[in-house]
């Protein structure tokens, strides 16, 4: 399986924001929708048009965001010394 079948930027839908495939559900709210307390099964019950394989599809993508890009740390008071 590849994210790629799933996970499409058009520019005309939500400004070009990775949305779910033939949707207007963005990964980024489906990722906000998980930090909120959701489960997966509590996605698809909510939006019965989306699959595991779609949900499968974001965690594949993101992972692929964070193996390509480059992050920049960030620091915490804990973390800084003077």
């Amino acid at each position: 399986m590849t994210w790629k079948k799933h996970i499409v930027c058009d520019p005309d839908i939500l400004l070009g924001k990775p949305t779910i495939k033939g949707t207007r559900i963005s990964v980024e709210f489906l990722l906000s929708c998980l930090a909120g307390g959701w489960t997966n099964e509590m996605i698809l019950e909510n939006y019965p048009h989306l699959t595991k394989d779609d949900l499968r599809a974001m965690f594949m993508y993101l992972q692929d965001v964070f193996d390509t890009e480059q992050y920049l740390p960030f620091f915490t008071k804990s973390n800084i010394t003077s």
